[in-house]
C-alpha cells in the first residue's frame, strides 16, 4: 500500500513526497522510495525514524500495523502533521490515540479508504430505515488468504452502519448445530479467506418474500491508495479534529 501511495503521490501535480517511513526490519529501509515503487530515484530514502520521515510533511498517509499507530500519531501531533490512516484492527489504545492526536492536528481514520464503501454504508443505513425491522441483516466479506484479521475492518464498518439504525443488533460470527430459529437481534458477520481476492463485501437484507443484495468489489489495491490521496488532499490545512470519508465526499 505504501508503494501504491508513493506512485500516485508522485504522479499528482499538487503533491510532493518528502518522507517515507518503514519498519526497522523492512528490506526497503535506507533505499530510495522511488526505486522501491518503480519510479526511479526521487531523492527520498525510506527510514525507520518517524521524526525524520515526517519532517517537512503537511500530511502523512499511514497503512501500517495497529501496534505502530499510537507512536505515529504521537510524533505526527508533536510535529503538526495531519494524519490519514487506513490501518485496521485498532485496539482501545489505538482508538484513544486517534482522539488525542485530533486535539492537535486533523486526523482521518477509516477502515476502508474507498469512497464506494462509504456510499455503500450510507445506502445500508437508508435501506434499513425504509425497510423496517422485518428485514434481517447479514454481512459476508471475502479476502485473500494472507489477510490476518477477521472479520475485516470494512465488514465492521458496515455492521456499525446497520447498528446506527437498529441499535439492538448483535454480531454473530458463526452458526453450527441446532442453534434454533434466527432471533430478531442477530446480524451475521462472516469472513471468507482464499486465493488473491482483494476485497468483496456483501450486505444481505432479507425480508418476507424478497431480499436485497448490496455488493462492493475491489478490483485493484490502488483503489485504497487513491482514496487515501484524495483524503490527504482534503485534510491539508484543516483544523484539528476527527474527520471521516463522509467529510471528504461532502
Amino acid at each position: 500500500m505504501g508503494l501504491a501511495v508513493a506512485r500516485l503521490a508522485h504522479a499528482a501535480e499538487d503533491m510532493e513526497i518528502v518522507g517515507a517511513v518503514c519498519s526497522s526490519v523492512d528490506p526497503g529501509q535506507d533505499r530510495d522510495i522511488g526505486e522501491l515503487a518503480g519510479l526511479g530515484t526521487v531523492g527520498v530514502v525510506a527510514t525507520a525514524d518517524l521524526g525524520a520521515g515526517l519532517l517537512g510533511a503537511d500530511v502523512v498517509i499511514d497503512f501500517s500495523t495497529a501496534s505502530a499507530v499510537p507512536g505515529l500519531l504521537a510524533v505526527a501531533a508533536r510535529n503538526k502533521v495531519a494524519v490519514v490512516s487506513g490501518t485496521t484492527n485498532l485496539d482501545a489504545a489505538g482508538k484513544q490515540a486517534l482522539e488525542k492526536a485530533a486535539e492537535a492536528v486533523p486526523v482521518l481514520w477509516a477502515p476502508n479508504m474507498s469512497v464506494g464503501v462509504q456510499v455503500l454504508a450510507e445506502v445500508v443505513e437508508h435501506a434499513l430505515r425504509r425497510l423496517g425491522a422485518e428485514y434481517d441483516v447479514e454481512i459476508v466479506e471475502i479476502h485473500h488468504r494472507r489477510k490476518v484479521d477477521a472479520p475485516s475492518g470494512t465488514a465492521k464498518r458496515l455492521a456499525d452502519a446497520a447498528r446506527s439504525v437498529r441499535g439492538q443488533l448483535r454480531d454473530v460470527s458463526g452458526r453450527e448445530g441446532e442453534v434454533g430459529a434466527r432471533s430478531a437481534d442477530e446480524m451475521g458477520v462472516f469472513g471468507v479467506r482464499g486465493g488473491d481476492v482483494i476485497g468483496d463485501h456483501m450486505v444481505y437484507l432479507l425480508g418476507p418474500g424478497e431480499r436485497i443484495e448490496l455488493t462492493h468489489r475491489a478490483s485493484s489495491r490502488e483503489l485504497f491508495a487513491h482514496g487515501a490521496i484524495v483524503a490527504a488532499r482534503f485534510l491539508a490545512g484543516k483544523k484539528p479534529r476527527r474527520y471521516a470519508i463522509a467529510d471528504v465526499l461532502g
